[in-house]
């Protein structure tokens, strides 16, 4: 990946590769092969990154923002259906397959570097809501679409088969709001969805995968790259009045995650400032060193 660029050039032994198993040369190796060590690190710089839920609208953005830079990617989409794949223009990297059925996604996960989870349950709103009486909406999951099924096994199926695959780093999208077990998002269709996602993010963590959680706030579907991010930690931001984010920095966080080795192993909760107040932010590096929690 694009941060290997940044190791000490007496380390850069091919050894390195972009493997966190390996993050030295062997003793008398470096200066054997010192002559080879720019040829080792441009060929680590481009990675190959997948995006399942690559049909979602976070997810759009974040394929998109990968096709956009190919000068250090290649990206890749996973979604569920013909028509989600036509919908982000229907191309040879866009694989379709059930992360309910690990079968179907492991030729989208061979080859790949790392790995953004942007799977998760939507809920569907029940028919003959009127908004003029007043009332609530009522939600359900279809069968098959509870949020144990995607956003627990679906994600773990994920998990499993890119340990298997070797990929080097996983960057997870989940929520704020899953220390608390009353969430008013865990009643929605009685579905407990904070609950499933907060085990899949345990089992990640546990994986021994390179991983970046990010716990996104309230999304909105506003312009990326004007606002101050805020980092947090169990669910602290929910008791300010800054716990929204667009999804568009909600993507380009993920995309920087890849790049910093101060995004590894951690998870954090994201938000940001409103637009017009704060500085925008542009030092992922430093934005990722303020975080020093790994769950």
């Amino acid at each position: 990946m694009a941060a290997m660029t940044r190791v000490p050039f007496a380390a850069t032994h091919k050894c390195y590769s972009n493997s966190p198993a390996f993050p030295f040369c062997p003793p008398g190796k470096a200066k054997k092969i010192r002559r080879f060590s720019v040829v080792a690190v441009s060929g680590s710089s481009k990675s190959t990154v997948l995006v399942t839920g690559a049909g979602g609208r976070t997810g759009q953005i974040v394929y998109k923002k990968l096709k956009e830079r190919s000068d250090q990617y290649t990206a890749r989409g996973l979604v569920r259906t013909v028509e989600s794949k036509e919908k982000i223009g229907g191309e040879d990297d866009v694989y379709i397959g059930d992360i309910r059925n690990s079968e179907s996604i492991l030729s989208a996960i061979q080859g790949i570097d790392a790995l953004i989870i942007l799977t998760s349950a939507v809920p569907k709103m029940k028919p003959g809501f009127d908004p003029s009486t007043g009332g609530r909406p009522e939600f359900y999951f279809e069968d098959g679409a509870f949020p144990e099924q995607v956003d627990w096994i679906g994600q773990k199926n994920q998990i499993d088969a890119a340990k298997a695959a070797g990929v080097k780093q996983i960057v997870l999208v989940g929520s704020m709001g899953g220390t608390n077990l009353n969430h008013p998002l865990n009643s929605i269709g009685n579905g407990k969805i904070l609950v499933w996602k907060r085990k899949a993010e345990q089992y990640l963590a546990d994986s021994g995968i390179p991983y970046t959680i990010i716990r996104a706030g309230g999304l909105q579907d506003k312009d990326g790259g004007v606002r101050e991010l805020l980092v947090g930690r169990d669910d602290e931001l929910l008791e300010t009045e800054t716990r929204t984010i667009a999804r568009a920095d909600v993507a380009e966080t993920c995309i920087q995650a890849l790049s910093f080795e101060e995004a590894k192993f951690k998870a954090f909760d994201l938000a940001s400032k409103p637009e017009g107040t704060g500085t925008p932010t542009k030092d992922f590096e430093a934005l990722f060193s303020q975080i020093n929690a790994r769950f």
